[in-house]
């Protein structure tokens, strides 16, 4: 796991890493404030929850942000070195890939959490 983090670029997965963290966090605590709380705006709180949504979702486009970025110092080392095997360049596209399913994997969490959340928000509402 850590072998992955540091190949697909420690910046980049940095970042995911603390766009997950504020995700999870940001759902949870909502969730939570609902859970506790007796007189609260159940459609204020899915609102809110939903922005966790919109974090997983920048998470994603960061991802791919990340590998655009990889791809494009990959082939500007490959112009200037002429002709490379095949197998390096598909071993760059590989590690190009990382920090795009590390945010689609991070976009998937946050998915899960909001719809197990505004599931269990709307059942409270009833």
């Amino acid at each position: 796991m850590k072998d992955f983090f540091f190949m697909g670029g420690p910046l980049f997965m940095g970042i995911l890493s603390l766009l997950l963290i504020v995700m999870v966090s940001w759902i949870a605590y909502h969730f939570i404030g609902v859970l506790f709380s007796n007189n609260t705006n159940f459609e204020k709180v899915l609102r809110k929850i939903s922005y966790g949504k919109s974090i997983g979702l920048f998470a994603m486009i960061f991802g791919i942000l990340g590998q655009l970025i990889g791809l494009y110092q990959a082939f500007s080392v490959i112009e200037q070195a002429g002709s490379i095997s095949p197998n390096l360049i598909y071993g760059g596209i590989k590690v190009s890939m990382i920090p795009t399913l590390y945010g689609i994997i991070i976009f998937l969490i946050s998915l899960l959490l909001y719809f197990i959340s505004s599931v269990i928000i709307e059942k409270n509402m009833e």
